[in-house]
């Protein structure tokens, strides 16, 4: 495989992390009750980024039944997207952080190494419009719907109002449909915790009835070792009253909770979380919850419930105890940066569960994730193995040519995918002609923020041109994670 790893650590160094990097792998850690090995420390994690690879005319691999084409590209580091109710797709593009300052030697390494996994692009801080006005599904026209903003992330549309999440704010834009572009400057409705910054993404999603929304914030380093007075309001999911701004701490313990989405039916609210590394290759699994009002799930005192991290200091047996353990394992370090359940005109047996974009390892020598995968569900819950869905983003000698973001699930059955290494949105199609339209517009009140909850109630195109990757650890700053050419390698783990 061609694979960066660090060739230029002391010699210690690279025996340490060598003995982590041949571990056994453990029995498979999909579910709710995965397999955990023991703690694996070092000196140095095992790191490994794969090299960036051109598309050239080849295109992500998608099951039979299924076309994929790139419906944009060249854009600015797209992160998230949102499908609305006529049908354009609005683009989140930024990158985010660049204030978290390095305290230990192998910080340095390790933010090098993660570079190999950036785009060399700088982030566009704006929000792009993607529209098909025939319907032909190439989305012809794109435009800058927003701009000047500061590392938007999460979108959510409640009626005419439109909420971004910027890395330091929430804020608001007066929507109406078939609207182009902004009348204006946005409204603030709360400020977002962005000191430091180590993760410094938002995720967003509003309530089935439009009067909640919930922002995901991540915590401001691994394991603490910036100390506490750095994680205040951090490793948490916000409940925000969408018109006073007024809010308060839904979930704790999360340590980057880089996704959330509504379940339809039951307007249960989801999320992916990305765990914490350094415990080996096979710890700490990455997880999809659904999310429990008050619930503390661990971080950073304990994992996957109540198994505890030794690491931390002081120890606090009393949070350990209340610790909740995860609802579905995804595996480690696959970094799942993107969530939202299917519909019925999705199809196939794809067409109960959701999609999962995973962008892809840092901390294994063997690379994971840099896929999206479906997760299928009975009776609401997960049932099953992952199963992949968008694929091929790793090539056989071992580089890679993208790395999944977003996913958004639209009403008539297409996936979005947002790939923030070569920076182009991919759209997944079924074949079938006949295939049926799920019941309800995108802005019917669905509850998943990909599809605009309102208040009531192929073959590709040609392939895109590469860019080196973005981050690897999916969510931390650029400090943490200095891109080449001056920008930052943001992730979001």
């Amino acid at each position: 495989m061609t694979l960066s790893r660090i060739r230029y650590a002391a010699p210690l160094s690279l025996l340490l992390l060598a003995g982590t990097a041949g571990a056994a792998a453990p029995e498979p850690q999909y579910g709710p009750n995965p397999s955990l090995p023991d703690p694996q420390r070092g000196l140095l994690p095992s790191m490994t980024v794969p090299e960036r690879a051109p598309w050239g005319d080849r295109k992500p691999t998608v099951p039979e039944g299924y076309s994929i084409q790139a419906i944009a590209t060249d854009l600015k580091v797209p992160r998230q997207t949102l499908v609305l109710p006529n049908g354009d797709i609005l683009v989140a593009e930024g990158k985010g952080g660049g204030n978290a300052p390095k305290s230990r030697p192998k910080d340095f390494i390790a933010s090098l190494i993660k570079a190999k996994g950036t785009t060399s692009v700088s982030g566009g801080d704006r929000l792009t419009l993607l529209r098909d006005s025939d319907d032909d599904g190439s989305y012809e026209q794109q435009m800058v719907f927003a701009e000047n903003l500061n590392a938007p992330y999460g979108l959510a549309l409640v009626g005419n109002e439109l909420y971004v999440a910027n890395q330091d704010a929430l804020v608001r834009f007066d929507y109406e449909e078939g609207q182009t572009q902004a009348s204006g400057p946005p409204e603030l409705v709360t400020a977002l915790p962005s000191r430091i910054n180590h993760h410094w993404t938002k995720a967003l999603t509003a309530s089935a009835d439009g009067e909640t929304l919930y922002v995901g914030i991540g915590s401001n380093s691994n394991i603490t070792e910036r100390g506490m007075d750095a994680e205040v309001d951090r490793a948490e999911i916000w409940q925000i009253d969408a018109e006073t701004g007024a809010h308060k701490a839904y979930a704790t313990g999360l340590r980057n909770p880089t996704d959330l989405t509504i379940q339809p039916e039951t307007d249960q609210l989801w999320a992916v979380v990305n765990e914490r590394d350094e415990l080996g290759p096979h710890l700490v699994p990455d997880y999809l919850i659904s999310v429990q009002e008050n619930g503390f799930y661990g971080w950073p005192y304990s994992y996957w419930g109540q198994n505890v991290d030794p690491r931390v200091r002081p120890q606090n047996p009393e949070k350990v105890e209340s610790a909740i353990a995860p609802d579905y394992s995804l595996g480690s370090h696959r970094a799942p940066l993107g969530v939202d359940f299917s519909n019925e005109a999705v199809g196939d047996r794809f067409s109960q569960g959701v999609f999962i974009g995973e962008h892809g390892s840092w901390n294994r020598s063997e690379p994971v994730g840099y896929k999206v995968v479906f997760i299928p569900f009975e009776d609401g819950r997960p049932a099953g193995d992952p199963v992949d869905f968008v694929s091929g983003f790793l090539t056989d000698d071992g580089k890679t040519r993208g790395r999944p973001v977003g996913v958004t699930v639209a009403p008539d059955g297409s996936v979005i995918v947002a790939d923030d290494l070569s920076n182009t949105i991919w759209r997944v199609t079924r074949d079938s002609a006949d295939a049926p339209q799920a019941s309800g517009a995108a802005g019917s009140g669905s509850g998943t923020a990909r599809t605009s909850p309102t208040e009531s109630d192929g073959d590709a195109t040609a392939a895109p041109a590469d860019e080196s990757a973005d981050t690897a650890d999916n969510g931390e700053t650029a400090a943490d994670n200095p891109a080449p050419s001056g920008n930052e390698a943001t992730n979001a783990t």
